[in-house]
């Protein structure tokens, strides 16, 4: 009895461990829908991205519902995914997060969809396993306004990257100076199934899950 209990132990281990990491693998997928459904709203808005931009553009990071907000010391902090193009479509996305703070007089706390839209996809490509710093490691500015190119001709678009924040369906226009952008290695060791930088998963064989398939229309779409 003793030989079968033991025996049964790693079974039940193995079980666990797949369950739980089916379970969160769901978190992954669940964060890829909330990420398609932020690109398909900024697809709504009146004034969003600018067609020129988007198409000028070789990396993205989408942060759904990221908190902002404090008392005096405020403070951001949200999950998202990064992708990159690859031969003209959509990557496989890295899971990043993003975190960030300001000192200043501010109260309450707001729920904001984020996008930041990226000139060259090397920055997202550097991040391999660390992180970086917006307008420390790399230049950042608030991103044009328009659907149509001309809305962008006269912008010099002289950043590395351009943000785009909306709260209760209009533009925030949050700052987003200063704060972090890590990779989530948990999250994409859950998604994918073993450990993976972020160069390896940026030019791996694309991923076809059905959530991915959907955030990759709504780009296309966008």
């Amino acid at each position: 009895m003793k030989t079968l209990k033991f025996l049964a132990l790693p079974a039940l281990l193995s079980i666990f461990f797949l369950v739980s990491t089916a379970f969160q693998a769901g978190k992954e997928t669940e964060r890829l829908q909330k990420a398609a459904s932020v690109v398909r709203e900024f697809g709504k808005m009146k004034e969003s991205i600018p067609h020129t931009l988007f198409e000028q553009a070789e990396g993205i990071i989408i942060v759904p519902r990221m908190l902002n907000g404090g008392f005096v010391i405020g403070g951001k902090r949200g999950k998202g995914i990064a992708m990159v193009k690859q031969d003209g479509s959509w990557s496989n996305p890295v899971f990043v997060t993003f975190t960030g703070g300001s000192v200043g007089f501010q109260a309450g706390l707001q729920s904001v969809d984020l996008i930041l839209v990226f000139k060259h996809k090397s920055t997202l490509e550097r991040m391999e396993n660390g992180d970086f710093t917006i307008g420390g490691d790399i230049s950042a500015a608030a991103g044009p306004v328009g659907r149509s190119s001309s809305a962008s001709t006269d912008y010099k678009l002289e950043a590395e990257v351009y943000s785009y924040s909306r709260s209760k369906g209009l533009f925030a226009g949050i700052s987003i100076a200063g704060s972090n952008i890590a990779v989530d290695n948990s999250a994409n060791e859950a998604f994918y199934g073993k450990s993976m930088g972020t160069h390896e998963i940026f030019t791996s064989a694309r991923n076809t899950s059905s959530a991915l398939g959907d955030l990759r229309s709504a780009l296309r779409a966008l």
